[in-house]
């Protein structure tokens, strides 16, 4: 660590680049970290600090090779913080500290967990065989060489900056500490890179691709092209390219795609029934086996589950007697259609009206046996007034 030095007036002041990395590491992390070495090396910063709470990295092993690669062999000092307090780095995302030259982890803060290495060597030194099933705290990641010492050095970014070679301070006469002198550029994400990452998550990926296709589903049971399909191509899309990044697994894709067609098969009848059941169980199965090598939420799991029930059984038949009952979608053709008794309908029941099912009543008080052709009469909201084909009661003012 250089000792205290005061900047000069009449030259540049040096800077730090430090670099906020939180998700998993994807391509536009990777991407993202290629673009600002590039232009800490032009700046001739002192020192390139990635902020990390990582539980992961998605990069094939040739690019997260090339991305720690450009790190080893760039010419300034990289450093590696796990911070701030409560912040994670785990997977292989972890095995980047074998090519930093500091690494700092703030208290409360765990690194390790790699599993399989993917750069290979002793990243960890002598611990790195333990380091690839447990994760340490920072006081253990000191006294096993890991992290710069002490803890109270590497808990807050502005202290651990202090170990870079070349980073500059001033007595600070008001507060009795020390003032940095060397300037420190924290930089983000862009907007739109921000999104792809977000993204490209494994909770809002799946969310997305499960929202693309309901939505579609949904269109396809409404009159014409609007909000509800724009937005389901949208959030299609995005889901798609989130689970490119990831490791989604062909089936688990596959089984919810066929979920949502077993689904559909019912819902054109706008009552629940066996397609359902199946159309369900796919989806819960292809939830399950969606991911191959990250992890998802239990709760989001569980709350995708929940909404695919209420979709399948109330939303989705509702939607649909609804769009055939509103009078801009034009009710009265089924006036004068026939269909046939699914149930007995004495006064309610069930009938079935070119291939789809409809809560019925009897008109008047003529009872209907369970397979009787029956006549509409008339639309009442969502239930259909029915008569048998022969034999239905005459109104007292039909007589005479």
């Amino acid at each position: 660590m250089l000792g205290v030095a005061a900047a000069q007036d009449d030259e540049p002041s040096s800077s730090v680049r430090i670099l906020e990395i939180s998700g998993l590491i994807d391509p536009v992390i990777a991407d993202f970290i290629h673009r600002e070495l590039e232009i800490a090396v032009a700046d001739g910063s002192v020192g390139f600090i990635l902020q990390t709470d990582s539980h992961d990295a998605v990069l094939s092993d040739d690019d997260f090779r090339e991305l720690a690669a450009a790190l080893e062999a760039a010419p300034l000092q990289v450093a590696v913080w796990v911070g701030p307090s409560g912040a994670d780095l785990r997977g292989n995302a972890a095995e980047l500290v074998g090519v930093a030259d500091l690494v700092g982890v703030a208290k409360g803060s765990t690194i390790g967990e790699t599993g399989d290495l993917v750069l290979g060597g002793s990243p960890f030194g002598d611990a790195t065989e333990r380091m690839q099933t447990v994760a340490i705290d920072a006081q253990e990641a000191i006294d096993l060489g890991i992290s710069e010492g002490p803890l109270e050095n590497t808990s807050l970014l502005g202290p651990f900056l202090t170990y870079l070679d070349g980073f500059e301070t001033s007595p600070n006469l008001e507060s009795g500490g020390i003032s940095p002198d060397t300037q420190t550029r924290f930089v983000q994400l862009p907007l739109s890179s921000q999104l792809l990452h977000t993204v490209a998550s494994p909770e809002v990926a799946y969310l997305m691709f499960v929202l693309g296709l309901s939505l579609l589903l949904f269109e396809l049971y409404t009159a014409g092209v609007g909000v509800a399909g724009m937005v389901g191509v949208l959030a299609l899309v995005l889901g798609c390219y989130g689970l490119a990044v990831l490791p989604a697994s062909p089936l688990g894709v596959g089984l919810l795609i066929l979920s949502f067609l077993a689904m559909a098969v019912d819902v054109q009848t706008n009552v629940p029934r066996a397609y359902t059941l199946v159309g369900l169980a796919l989806f819960v199965l292809g939830t399950w086996l969606l991911y191959d090598g990250v992890t998802m939420s239990w709760v989001t799991g569980v709350a995708g589950i929940i909404g695919a029930v209420l979709y399948a059984t109330t939303g989705m038949p509702s939607m649909v007697r609804t769009r055939f009952s509103t009078p801009t979608i034009g009710r009265r053709w089924m006036i004068g259609e026939m269909g046939t008794a699914e149930s007995e309908i004495s006064p309610d029941g069930t009938v079935r009206i070119r291939d789809a099912l409809w809560q019925a009543r009897t008109n008047r008080a003529t009872p209907i046996a369970e397979g009787d052709t029956v006549r509409v009469i008339e639309i009442d909201q969502l239930v259909l007034e029915v008569e048998p084909e022969e034999g239905a009661a005459r109104d007292y003012r039909e007589r005479g």
